[in-house]
């Protein structure tokens, strides 16, 4: 299937796991990008790796899991090209995909039961970007990141 770049902090490092075993099971290569366990880690220091993934096409999607969520998205955010969305639910997984062309899942350990999470992560790989009239408006938040 795809080449999927997935990395957490410390605070969602049990999630990733759950996480990369269904890309696995899913068929996808699952890009582990750590940690290799619970210490204290920047989750920076992991969105940065999973965007690096990214930009040269090494992978086709990115997720990134933190305590929250919040870190990790406005973390990865920062990089050209990426326009990663902090999901709760299956609709915003699926919208986003579709209507922004998403190209990173993240998640909130903390917030999100490993179910939830598990069904989000399917949505989000199995729904396409529409194109259409949203290509418009995705070509528009492009354009904010020469700013």
């Amino acid at each position: 299937m795809a080449n999927i770049a997935i990395a957490s902090d410390h605070a969602g490092f049990a999630l990733k796991a759950e996480l990369a075993a269904e890309l696995l099971k899913l068929g996808h290569v699952a890009l582990d990008f750590g940690p290799a366990d619970t210490s204290s880690v920047d989750y920076p220091d992991f969105a940065q790796k999973v965007t690096t993934a990214l930009n040269p096409g090494h992978a086709s999607l990115g997720v990134l899991v933190c305590g929250t969520g919040i870190g990790m998205s406005i973390s990865a955010n920062k990089v050209h090209g990426i326009r990663a969305a902090l999901c709760h639910t299956e609709f915003e997984a699926r919208a986003t995909r579709a209507h922004n062309d998403a190209n990173v899942l993240c998640l909130g350990q903390r917030v999100t039961g490993v179910g939830v999470a598990l069904e989000i992560l399917r949505v989000f790989l199995a729904t396409p970007f529409e194109g259409g009239r949203h290509q418009a408006r995705v070509e528009k938040v492009r354009a904010l990141e020469a700013k």
